[in-house]
């Protein structure tokens, strides 16, 4: 009897591996099984490793997916680079820091052939000036600046036409501690045409030897009134990084930045516009704002990532600033578009009229860090995908689990930020992702779809994820799946990838659902 204990591939503690399963021990405790070095590139370039995790620290947590970068790169450098560039431009990520790391990585230690690739691909993922700048940081910290890595430099600026180039150097003019001037002086481009030898003139020397309409604009703004700056700012269409700080305390400039501002930068300023005066319940200002956010069209077109929905939700809604500085009173208007905006940002989902048990872990390892870069909790984050599936379906049981399960209380009458402070505050406990399958198996319930939304950092149960599935399906009768939403770019999972009935998802961008919902439907 004690060898049917200790060597049990159908019940196995999950402080231990099953049997033969090849898991590998995660940051808990516990075993899982170990993503492919292309599974984890993708969560580390969708999810960054900047917060690092409650067992493991940022500098470790990037240190470790450094070395996986270098497997991707040994193992096929075209490849990495190429995936690199379709997760920046897919929009995938909430955030493009980790695809500029992971190219100027690629750029650095890469082969010949994976250098110049990596190179050639500077413009497809450094779109700005501020993607430009961390792209130069990052290379400074681990390579020479070498012949390559200045014509590259020099190709982004010449590759650009000037209006869309004196905007750049306007909008973004230094950030991560370098700037345009550091890098022209370092790339010496020959200019691509006589207007482009006078803005990098203007640049490096700060002369104005030609026409510079944004860069003239510019400095027209220095000791006008608040209302000549508006007619300025509309007369140029200046950004709000043009714009002296003293004039940025006035409701006219903020009206007349407003007019033609993008999409994802006026979602990040709406809580300065509304501290400023300019956002009040009723104001044509409010009025153009809700219009925007109730575009589903033009949200698709911005593509803007739900995750920068999200933050600005939260944010806005508290009328307060994330780290106590500045207060406002929300429009609530503005606070409702937001949260209807949030399920717009995602590709229709049709109902799969499958019948789902989503688990939220709310283990404390959930509730301590942000999740992709962000001042959310991967709590926060994991509830509000939950909510997706909610607002979707017809037949979901959203519960909550650590070391124990509970009813998690969302329902798709909640708004956004009531349901994310519904799953931060049942915070508790240990890690135990069984916990769903078991909970269903135990009462009986008929459930197609477990979905698990968790960092993956699973060891406090008696059953492994994996086994407590097969348990309900052979009980129950259910042919049942498993969705599990890794949360972390940890390099572990606890679907069993030789389970064609259990699949690994990461990342919260605009697919997910749709991915979600087919695999459900099979």
């Amino acid at each position: 009897m004690i060898y049917a204990k200790l060597f049990n591939r159908k019940s196995t503690p999950q402080t231990q591996p099953i049997p033969g399963a090849g898991q590998v021990p995660n940051h808990a405790g516990g075993y899982g099984w170990k993503l492919d070095p292309w599974g984890v590139l993708d969560r580390f370039l969708i999810l960054g490793s900047e917060a690092g995790t409650f067992y493991v620290a940022p500098q470790k947590l990037t240190a470790d997916n450094a070395d996986n970068l270098l497997q991707c790169l040994v193992l096929d450098g075209q490849r990495t680079v190429k995936r690199i560039v379709e997760i920046s431009q897919s929009g995938r990520a909430p955030k493009n820091d980790p695809a500029i790391f992971a190219l100027a990585f690629a750029a650095s230690f890469g082969d010949d052939k994976t250098r110049a690739a990596a190179l050639a691909a500077l413009p497809d993922v450094c779109r700005t000036g501020t993607h430009l700048f961390a792209f130069a940081a990052a290379c400074d910290g681990m390579r020479g600046w070498g012949r390559g890595l200045r014509k590259a430099v020099g190709r982004w600026y010449n590759g650009k036409d000037l209006r869309s180039l004196e905007y750049q150097a306007v909008k973004y003019q230094q950030r991560e501690g370098w700037s345009h001037r550091d890098l022209l002086r370092l790339a010496h481009p020959v200019p691509l045409t006589e207007q482009h030898k006078v803005l990098y003139k203007w640049v490096v020397d700060g002369e104005v030897t030609g026409e510079l309409p944004l860069v003239e604009a510019m400095n027209r703004l220095a000791g006008v009134s608040a209302k000549e700056a508006a007619r300025i700012v509309r007369e140029q269409n200046l950004p709000r990084e043009a714009v002296p700080t003293e004039l940025l305390k006035e409701p006219v400039v903020w009206e007349a930045l407003l007019e033609a501002m993008p999409m994802t930068a006026m979602v990040r300023n709406l809580a300065t516009m509304t501290r400023v005066g300019l956002l009040t319940a009723g104001s044509d200002a409010a009025k153009k704002v809700v219009k925007e956010l109730h575009n589903e069209a033009r949200l698709r077109q911005a593509r803007v990532h739900p995750m920068a929905l999200l933050i600005a939700l939260r944010t806005y809604a508290s009328g307060r600033g994330l780290r106590g500085s500045g207060q406002w009173q929300p429009v609530t208007k503005v606070v409702e578009e937001l949260d209807s905006a949030f399920y717009k940002a995602f590709e229709f989902v049709q109902p799969t009229n499958r019948r789902y048990l989503l688990g939220v872990d709310v283990s404390g390892s959930m509730s301590s860090f942000g999740v992709a870069g962000s001042p959310l909790t991967a709590c926060e984050a994991a509830t509000a995908m939950a909510m997706v599936t909610v607002g979707t379906e017809d037949f979901v049981v959203p519960m909550a689990f650590a070391d124990t399960f509970k009813p998690l209380g969302i329902s798709r009458r909640m708004r956004l930020d009531a349901a994310m402070r519904e799953g931060q505050r049942m915070n508790f406990g240990g890690t135990d992702c069984a916990l769903p399958m078991l909970y269903a198996l135990e009462r009986r319930l008929a459930v197609d779809v477990f979905v698990v939304y968790t960092d993956n950092e699973t060891w406090y149960g008696k059953v492994h994820p994996a086994q407590a599935v097969q348990q309900y399906r052979d009980k129950m009768g259910i042919d049942a799946k498993l969705i599990v939403v890794g949360i972390t770019s940890t390099g572990f999972s606890t679907a069993d990838p030789r389970d064609a009935g259990m699949l690994d998802v990461v990342g919260f961008d605009a697919s997910v659902p749709n991915v979600m919902a087919e695999f459900a439907k099979g």
